[in-house]
């Protein structure tokens, strides 16, 4: 079962050695190092790292602060690696999603983090009640009013939650609708971003069309990924899908793409839903021979 190891340091100026050296003695056969706050969930090198994770893989950090600095997104980590069928484990905490304790500890986090949202639940409905008693009306004064300035500052503020929360997801979709738009119709590009994705966080193709023209609107995305998708011959299609797999992670086996094929219920030329490596390195060699692969086949 591989080991693949993260190493986090929030500055410049400190060193991921210690935890390279630590995850190395714990087996790991990669490991990655980045630079980059805790607090920040979309961040490039962890966004890879949990690209590259396949089935079977677990994915070790010595701490658990050095992967996430909130019991949410440690969550939501984790749900992401069970989807691919990957595990997770902490050296330093009792966490290990590949035994029975650890994963009783990750119910117990997890029951945690419903309780304390269910404590600020009811005391919100408990301020807000006590406020009414007392004569006290909820709310801005100027959206009651309908003032203008009052609705645009509400719709700015609006604006940048959204923008937040996109964020934070980012590394999910942006680059793939980077590489992929408009190349390709975005019935397919939305199939190759749900692929590694839980159920839970799968995109529906109105909201990554929010998404990705919030994107440009704000200049993080070029114009062009809005343009109309030429049309395809139904024989390139296929080749067109593995080869932007392929695209998103050069070092994913032909195994690893079958079981996203399938998890995009994608069917093989023969109309089967098992996938077979042979089938999909015909699949490469005839996207070379399109010039949709750049990079040669190892």
């Amino acid at each position: 079962m591989p080991l693949i190891g993260y190493a986090r340091v929030s500055t410049e100026d400190q060193t991921p050695l210690p935890q390279s050296e630590a995850l190395q003695s714990a087996g790991c056969i990669e490991i990655f190092e980045e630079h980059a706050s805790g607090g920040n969930r979309a961040r490039p090198v962890l966004a890879r790292v949990l690209e590259r994770i396949g089935k079977g893989d677990t994915l070790v950090v010595v701490r658990i602060d050095r992967l996430a600095r909130s019991l949410s997104h440690l969550l939501e980590v984790i749900e992401r690696l069970e989807g691919k069928g990957a595990f997770f484990r902490s050296l330093q905490d009792p966490i290990d999603t590949a035994s029975p304790q650890g994963k009783f500890t990750l119910q117990v986090l997890g029951a945690a983090a419903e309780f304390e949202r269910a404590l600020i639940r009811e005391r919100t409905k408990a301020g807000l009640a006590s406020a009414r008693a007392k004569g006290r009306v909820g709310g801005n004064p100027g959206l009651r009013t309908k003032d203008p300035a009052a609705l645009r500052k509400v719709r700015l503020a609006r604006q940048d939650g959204y923008m937040a929360r996109l964020n934070e997801t980012a590394q999910d979709w942006v680059p793939h609708v980077r590489r992929l738009r408009p190349d390709m119709a975005w019935e397919d590009v939305l199939r190759i971003i749900n692929g590694p994705l839980p159920h839970s966080r799968h995109w529906t193709q109105s909201r990554l069309l929010r998404a990705v023209k919030a994107y440009v609107r704000d200049g993080f995305l070029p114009d062009e990924v809005l343009g109309r998708a030429g049309r395809r011959e139904t024989d390139d299609r296929l080749p067109a899908i593995v080869a932007a797999i392929k695209g998103s992670d050069p070092d994913i086996t032909l195994q690893a793409i079958c079981d996203r094929l399938e998890a995009m219920r994608e069917r093989t030329p023969r109309g089967r839903t098992s996938w077979q490596p042979s089938s999909v390195r015909m699949l490469l060699e005839r996207a070379e021979r399109l010039g949709l692969l750049v990079r040669q086949m190892d």
